[in-house]
């Protein structure tokens, strides 16, 4: 019994031992890396283990890159990892910018990367260039007809401006600028239809690339259309201003003549109750005068008649003249 355990327990050390062992140290990648020619020891990738690194995400990278013959080690591609960098989209950039004969260090590549840019598809563009598309762009000539202009602008990825470079919508916001401004320095839209390749030539002088991620190659001129008469709107809305203030002012007047009416009415009405009272102390008067003898009977008598007189004589000529204006209406005219 002694002899069995004496010969067991060796055996189950040994198990445990290389149990431990091939936990901590992945052994068939550690294979796979010393088949490829990649100097990688076993105190290395225990490492990684203990630094929570796994070891696949460096190893493997690092095997595709030294095939591809770069010079890249374990310990830059670790660093990068730990930065939170995406090790193998940096290691495919490194290898297209190899294969296309870009100058594209492991140092800028990761830099690139940690900015939140995708490296390999910035080495992509700047192998096959992009074209950005711009929506629809109005302008105004000096006309005041709109025209609106789509554009398509051709790009290339400048892999020494990808870090704080702007993006895509500056070069957008800045293609559309130089297009509203050519199109509003030109005296006639017949001008911007007849030569649009003007603006194209015009937008591209400008260096829009400069502060950017990419370098401009071409601006086309996709399509040209006719928007409204901006000009005439313009003067429509003018006309319609000038006679709401014309119509106000008018108002404004009709309100003054009317209350200066009102004020007229209001005095005749003073000036009437003024006639009424005055009218209303002649009797008074000339009692006060009969009884203290400046006026005789006879005196009233006459004044009376002559009143009566005065009344007959107005009836009578206003009767005249209403007869004489009907026999003029009657009359028939001559020309008929």
């Amino acid at each position: 019994m002694d002899q069995i355990l004496s010969l067991v327990v060796p055996i189950v050390v040994i198990l445990v031992v290389i149990i431990v062992f091939l936990s901590f140290v992945p052994l068939g990648l550690w294979i796979s890396a010393v088949s490829a020619g990649v100097k990688v020891s076993i105190f290395s990738l225990v490492g990684m283990r203990l630094r929570r690194v796994r070891a696949d995400k460096i190893i493997r990278p690092l095997i595709k890159a030294q095939k591809a013959g770069m010079n890249v080690n374990a310990n830059q591609l670790e660093s990068h990892l730990l930065s939170g960098g995406r090790v193998d989209n940096v290691v495919d950039a490194l290898i297209a910018a190899h294969r296309a004969n870009l100058d594209l260090s492991f140092e800028r590549a990761a830099a690139i990367d940690l900015a939140g840019r995708n490296v390999f598809e910035a080495v992509r563009m700047s192998v096959t260039p992009k074209i950005i598309e711009t929506p629809w762009i109005s302008a105004v000539a000096i006309d005041g007809i709109e025209v609106k202009v789509i554009a398509k602008v051709t790009v290339r990825a400048n892999l020494g401006r990808l870090v704080g470079g702007a993006g895509e919508e500056t070069i957008i916001a800045r293609v559309g600028e130089g297009i509203v401004t050519t199109v509003g320095s030109s005296q006639s839209h017949k001008s911007v239809l007849e030569n649009p390749d003007l603006i194209s030539r015009t937008v591209l002088a400008k260096g829009l690339d400069n502060g950017t991620a990419f370098e401009i190659l071409s601006i086309d001129i996709a399509d040209v259309d006719i928007g409204r008469n901006i000009g005439a709107h313009l003067q429509i809305q003018q006309a319609e201003a000038d006679k709401q203030i014309a119509q106000a002012k008018a108002e404004e007047r009709r309100a003054t003549a009317i209350a200066k009416e009102q004020e007229m009415r209001a005095e005749v009405e003073r000036m009437k109750a003024k006639v009424v009272e005055a009218e209303a102390e002649v009797p008074m008067a000339m009692a006060d005068a009969l009884r203290s003898g400046n006026l005789g009977v006879m005196d009233y008598y006459r004044m009376q008649n002559v009143q009566a007189d005065t009344s007959m004589k107005n009836n009578i000529g206003s009767t005249d003249l209403n007869g004489l204006l009907r026999q003029k209406d009657d009359k028939p005219n001559d020309k008929q």
